[in-house]
């Protein structure tokens, strides 16, 4: 039997019309790749990628970065924001790309 729960509750819980998609995505810089190239790199790809595609990403790393990609506001990111992202960081000959499947940022 199927519940129904009112508008503010579903948001509340980050489901149905409110259910938010996003991937996790790791590359690694190739060896002897300088801070200062990583820190402009890391740099380009919020500006370049992130921000004009209205995403949202938090990563971490050195030489060997992982992070999640999701939409900045509430909504779900798409297999076409996928393809910009690896598109994206195999221009920048980028070693060891991995992007995750599309899953639910709140409940996966």
């Amino acid at each position: 039997m199927a519940k129904h729960r009112s508008r503010r509750l579903r948001k509340k819980m980050h489901i149905e019309e409110f259910q938010e998609l996003g991937f996790s995505v790791a590359w690694r810089f190739p060896q002897g790749t300088t801070e200062e190239q990583i820190d402009k790199t890391v740099d380009d790809f919020i500006n370049e990628v992130i921000a004009p595609n209205g995403l949202a990403f938090d990563g971490s790393g050195y030489l060997s970065w992982e992070g999640l990609v999701c939409k900045e506001q509430i909504g779900k990111c798409t297999e076409e924001d996928q393809a910009i992202v690896r598109n994206w960081l195999e221009e920048k000959k980028l070693e060891e790309i991995r992007l995750s499947d599309l899953f639910d940022v709140w409940w996966d």
